[in-house]
């Protein structure tokens, strides 16, 4: 038998499967309560308004001809015009020519990882961080560096390498971060901006739960502030990464990349060599219907998420014992729990779905270099009220017995 091991290219050792993936798979019971996925709630997507969005272009034969075919790399025009004025609406001025539509908000992690990283080079990221971001980025081979944070005394300086190298980007996603729930203020986006500005590095900013904001005062966009320093998105150092997939829905798989116009024309390039383009009918219909479902969607799902988060922090501060913390997130779809540093959450998994049929997402899987054991990632996305109050309830009840133990 062929040895496929010995003919991968050096990079495929950091392409694994994650320890949480396997074990979750493992136990696929229909009793387990499951906390682990952050997926939008199938039951609440817009299915009658995409089909008739579809049978609308189809059912015209110039059109349609135009949605079956080949189209060009950096997405449909009336695709990018309507998220160009839509960013200009919003407080980002913008012309069709700073964005580039992707497969998702993912692919357009991997094309910034392909054109920015070399092997070695560093990235910043926060500790915890989002794991689909570390690993799109792991294929180019980066070093990690964590990204400072409101509580970081590092200077600018104490990022550079011996011969005045420095970080390629940093990643930070300020809304409802995945997998902590938190949202940065705006001093910290302005400090994270006079970082960047002082390294003279781009950041890049994911932004995919903009829309699933359910209390609290909105912020203003890291790119927005970015584009105001600089007079301008061309000379802003912000690449904004969005997607479609939690304000309207995720199995069309198209999301954007905007920022200045030089750097979006060499992503055109990244991107046109891995598939050619996005899928030109998902972004006619997307350009049909998104001026009014965006609104509609997110007027139609926030209460009920809203009343999830409600659930889920009720019940925690219901049944958790004392030295369990968790974060109060202002919208988005996670809550981040810290235990008392003894206990090993990966290590309690197992016994979450064994003994309280409960799924949740051990927090050493968002660290780039593994870490902070004792914490876990909850989702109330896709469980209703009395079932998440039961579900927190048994998993508390575990944690009770172990801390006991």
């Amino acid at each position: 038998m062929t040895n496929w091991q010995s003919h991968y290219a050096r990079r495929a050792a950091r392409m694994e499967s994650a320890e949480v993936r396997d074990l979750l798979a493992a136990f696929t019971r229909r009793d387990v309560t499951s906390f682990a996925g952050g997926i939008p709630d199938p039951t609440l997507f817009p299915t009658a308004e995409m089909a008739a969005a579809y049978a609308a272009v189809l059912g015209d034969p110039k059109r349609a001809s135009v949605a079956l075919q080949y189209s060009i790399p950096e997405g449909h025009p009336s695709l990018r015009a309507w998220l160009a004025a839509d960013m200009t609406r919003r407080g980002t001025p913008c012309a069709p020519e700073n964005v580039l539509i992707t497969n998702g908000s993912q692919q357009a992690l991997d094309t910034i990882g392909k054109l920015f990283i070399s092997e070695g080079e560093t990235v910043l990221v926060g500790a915890p961080t989002f794991l689909g971001a570390v690993q799109a980025f792991n294929a180019y081979e980066p070093r990690y560096d964590e990204l400072p944070g409101p509580e970081s005394n590092r200077t600018p300086d104490s990022f550079r390498g011996p011969n005045g190298g420095k970080p390629k980007f940093g990643y930070v996603m300020p809304e409802f971060e995945n997998p902590t729930g938190r949202t940065l203020t705006l001093a910290e986006r302005n400090r994270l901006l006079d970082f960047a500005d002082a390294l003279d590095i781009p950041l890049v900013e994911d932004s995919p739960y903009e829309t699933l904001r359910y209390s609290g005062e909105a912020v203003p966009l890291l790119i927005t502030l970015a584009a105001e320093r600089a007079g301008g998105i061309d000379a802003c150092r912000v690449l904004h990464c969005g997607t479609f997939s939690k304000s309207i829905v995720p199995g069309l798989r198209v999301g954007w990349i905007i920022g200045p116009r030089e750097a979006i024309h060499k992503l055109i390039l990244a991107k046109q060599a891995a598939d050619i383009q996005t899928s030109t009918i998902n972004q006619m219909v997307l350009a049909d219907v998104a001026e009014t479902l965006v609104a509609s969607q997110a007027e139609k799902v926030r209460p009920v998420y809203r009343a999830r988060r409600d659930a889920m922090l009720a019940a925690l501060a219901a049944h958790m014992p004392a030295g369990v913390t968790w974060t109060e997130p202002e919208g988005g779809f996670f809550i981040w729990v810290t235990l008392p540093e003894h206990i090993d959450t990966t290590a309690l998994l197992a016994r979450s779905m064994a003994e309280a049929s409960v799924a949740y997402v051990p927090g050493s899987a968002f660290f780039a270099g593994g870490g902070s054991r004792h914490k876990l990632r909850l989702s109330f996305s896709v469980t209703d009220e009395a079932t998440i109050a039961d579900g927190i309830g048994r998993l508390a009840g575990l944690v009770r017995s172990a801390l006991a133990e």
